[in-house]
C-alpha cells in the first residue's frame, strides 16, 4: 500500500470539499516551437501542446473558466484551481503573465491556480509574480522535469538540461507559498527500470511537493509517431507492466509527495499506442485497486 495521498485526498482535506482543476489554454507557445530553441516540439507533444479537448483556445481565458465552471457545478463541484496546461505558461513578458493569472483568479470560485511550464523558462521576475499572487491563493508550479538523464532529454528534444531542472526547483524554493509538482515521464527510449527509478531517488532529493507520472504514449502528428510505426521506440502494451514500476517510483519517493496523477491520457481518436492510454483510470485502479 503506498503511503502518499493522491491529489484529490489532499485537497480536500486542505479545503474541506472537492477541487477539481479548470484547464487552460492562455495562447502561449513554446521555445522549442517558436524557433528559439526549436520549431517541432518535443517528439511526443502534438500541435495542441497537452491541451484538452474540452479546451477552445478561441476563447479568452474567462469565457475557458465560465465554461469549465458551469460544467462542473453541474457535478457538485464549486472551487476549482486554474490550470495553465497549454504549452508553457510563464513563457512570455512578465506583464502578460500578470495579466492572464489575474483574469483567471477574479473569479470567486477559483481558490488557487497551477502554472505548467518547463525548468528553464523560470527566473527571477516571473517568480517574484507568482510568489505575489501566492500571498492570497493556494499556488502551484508545475515543471515538466521528465528525466534527469541528459541522454534522455536530449533524445526526446526537450532543449533543457538536467541542470536546469535543479536550478528551477532551487529558485522556486527560495520563494514562499508555492508547490512543486514534477512531471515525469516513465518509459523514455533507451531508459531501463534502474534509470527511472534514478530520476525518482534525485528529485526526491531535490525536493519536490507532488508528482504527475506519464507513461511514454503515442498521439497522431507527432515525431514520436513516426519513429513508432518504424520500430524505433516501444510503449507499455501490458498496463500491469507500467503500473508495476510507476508504484516503485512512488515508493522512492518521500511519504509526503502528493500524487497528481498516475498516468497519461489520450482520447481514442487521436491516440496510437498504448490502447489502454484512453482509460483515465486502469493504472490508478492497477496500483490502489480502486
Amino acid at each position: 500500500m503506498l503511503s502518499q495521498k493522491t491529489v484529490g485526498e489532499y485537497w480536500k482535506e486542505k479545503f474541506g470539499e472537492k477541487v477539481y482543476r479548470i484547464s487552460i489554454d492562455a495562447g502561449f507557445t513554446c521555445p522549442t516551437r517558436d524557433g528559439t530553441k526549436g520549431r517541432n516540439g518535443c517528439i511526443f507533444c502534438d500541435e495542441r501542446g497537452s491541451r484538452p479537448h474540452s479546451v477552445e483556445p478561441s476563447l479568452s481565458v474567462s469565457e475557458q473558466l465560465k465554461t469549465g465552471i458551469k460544467r462542473l457545478k453541474k457535478r457538485g463541484i464549486n472551487r476549482f484551481i486554474a490550470y495553465f496546461q497549454a504549452y508553457t505558461n510563464t513563457y512570455a513578458p512578465v506583464s502578460t503573465l500578470k495579466k492572464k493569472y489575474y483574469e483567471a483568479l477574479k473569479f470567486p470560485e477559483i481558490v488557487g491556480i497551477s502554472i505548467s511550464t518547463r525548468p528553464d523558462c523560470i527566473d527571477g521576475e516571473n517568480l517574484d509574480l507568482i510568489e505575489e499572487i501566492g500571498k492570497d491563493y493556494y499556488t502551484i508550479i508545475e515543471l515538466g522535469i521528465q528525466s534527469v538523464h541528459e541522454d534522455s532529454l536530449d533524445r526526446i528534444g526537450r532543449m533543457h538540461t538536467v541542470e536546469d531542472s535543479q536550478e528551477a526547483i532551487k529558485m522556486i524554493h527560495e520563494r514562499r507559498n508555492i508547490e512543486i509538482v514534477a512531471h515525469l515521464i516513465i518509459g523514455l527510449p533507451g531508459e531501463n527500470e534502474d534509470d527511472i527509478i534514478e530520476t525518482a531517488d534525485t528529485i526526491k532529493d531535490w525536493g519536490i511537493d507532488g508528482v504527475k507520472l506519464h507513461h511514454l504514449y503515442v498521439v497522431k502528428g507527432t515525431v514520436l509517431e513516426k519513429e513508432y510505426k518504424e520500430g524505433k521506440v516501444k510503449v507499455f502494451e501490458d498496463p500491469a507492466g507500467y503500473a508495476t514500476i510507476a508504484k516503485k517510483v512512488l515508493e522512492h519517493l518521500t511519504p509526503s509527495t502528493i500524487i497528481h496523477r498516475f498516468q497519461g491520457y489520450a482520447p481514442k481518436e487521436e491516440l496510437v499506442a498504448p490502447s489502454w492510454t484512453s482509460n483515465r483510470f486502469i493504472i490508478r485502479q492497477l496500483i490502489l485497486g480502486r
